[in-house]
């Protein structure tokens, strides 16, 4: 990607939004210490949006919401609040979105139809609207110079930091546009269609209809190969808008750069999955196609066993076997044509023996572990004559005592 600059990822420096955008984030007392609301408004002069959720069937009243307000590509902010999903809360927990959709518009002055909203937090329990209210009303009179970083860190829950990206990508005239990315969640987390929360900014001018097929296939690449926990959202949210104060991006250019960004996050959301020690990255090749490379891979990341044998460092890479033999509905995959790697050293079919076992556990002992596995499969890649396609990089996390103890304990 020649046209980029690799994505940074400053600990706390301040992370500055690209031209066009103002944001506010501020604390309406939902949490005990810290902003817990944002809004960011678009005031360029071509504003243009996507946006993905969650298709979960219990979908909270912000993403019912925001699917209406997306659907025209030229939403013109978003506003989120941090500890509360507003999710199973009925008919009043719909209102009350609406509400803090109105009222948040009013004080920005664009048209509640133009703004998108995202909730995260716990489930079953109404806002509290009270300080939502006295918050959202005192807007207009507030300051919006707001950073990327003041913007992850008010969404954050049970994140232990938060998580920005940056890239710079080359516009059609030479110039340079930026490409600004926020994402939180570390826990529920196997995004199904969308992520999190996560929302991208670019200053680019770009058409609606480009901005949405370079976002979407950014996401399918990147967040929608992410699990924590195999648990998806009710509010999964991703967002991209663009104000066009920059000049115009090329599509491949434009995806390229949102991939970088969103795999930059991706790889951030892993890393930090609740309780999580390492980050997990499997790799399959040689499948039928993508879908088979991504579903096989799943099995090996979402496994307990792998993740348990992760954490401690357990040269037990049978349980690599165990997971792709879950694929039972595969039957094209054959067992003898597989083969499985953890770093660079060969475990199936080379059988390590107590040397090659030792240093298999030093490699499960890094911070970062990859596991690699060749399905073999006739006609995939890698295969003479096979698809190019049949591969899939998905990310995720060990499995701890931590993450058990968080969740044990999440509402109380």
């Amino acid at each position: 990607m020649e046209h980029m600059t690799p994505p940074t990822q400053p600990a706390h420096d301040p992370v500055p939004l690209p031209p066009g955008f103002r944001a506010h984030a501020g604390s309406a007392g939902l949490r005990e210490r810290g902003d817990d609301v944002f809004v960011v408004v678009n005031d360029g002069p071509s504003p243009a949006s996507s946006a993905v959720f969650t298709r979960s069937l219990f979908a909270g009243p912000s993403v019912v919401l925001s699917r209406e307000n997306a659907a025209g590509g030229t939403a013109r902010g978003v506003v989120v609040v941090a500890k509360n999903a507003n999710v199973a809360t009925g008919e009043q927990g719909m209102a009350d979105a609406r509400e803090v959709l109105e009222r948040a518009a009013g004080a920005v002055d664009v048209a509640p139809g133009e703004l998108l909203i995202a909730s995260t937090g716990v489930i079953g329990r109404r806002y509290p609207m009270d300080k939502l209210r006295a918050h959202l009303d005192g807007l207009a009179g507030a300051t919006f110079d707001a950073d990327a970083v003041a913007l992850a860190t008010a969404m954050m829950t049970t994140d232990t930091h938060p998580k920005t990206a940056r890239v710079e990508v080359t516009t059609t005239t030479g110039g340079a546009a930026q490409v600004v990315g926020i994402a939180k969640g570390v826990g529920m987390i196997e995004p199904d269609m969308a992520t999190m929360i996560a929302v991208l900014f670019t200053d680019a001018a770009v058409e609606p209809g480009v901005l949405d097929s370079a976002f979407r296939a950014a996401v399918d690449e990147t967040f929608n190969c992410l699990s924590v926990d195999t648990d998806t959202s009710t509010s999964d949210t991703a967002i991209a808008l663009a104000s066009g104060a920059g000049d115009p991006v090329g599509e491949v250019e434009l995806r390229e750069a949102f991939e970088a960004v969103c795999l930059d996050l991706t790889r951030q959301l892993a890393r930090d999955g609740e309780g999580a020690t390492k980050l997990l990255t499997v790799e399959v090749t040689g499948a039928r196609d993508r879908a088979q490379a991504k579903r096989v891979a799943k099995a090996i990341l979402n496994s307990p066993l792998v993740k348990t044998a992760v954490h401690g460092a357990d040269p037990n890479w049978g349980r690599v076997a165990m997971a792709i033999g879950k694929c039972h509905d595969d039957t094209d995959i054959n067992p003898e044509r597989v083969r499985i790697v953890f770093g660079d050293l060969e475990t199936y079919p080379a059988f390590p023996g107590e040397a090659e076992l030792e240093r298999l556990t030093e490699i499960m002992r890094a911070e970062e572990v990859t596991i690699s596995v060749d399905l073999g499969v006739e006609g995939g890649s890698g295969v003479e004559g096979g698809a190019a396609d049949g591969s899939c990089t998905v990310y995720g996390c060990d499995l701890t005592r931590e993450y058990i103890s968080i969740n044990a304990d999440y509402t109380t």
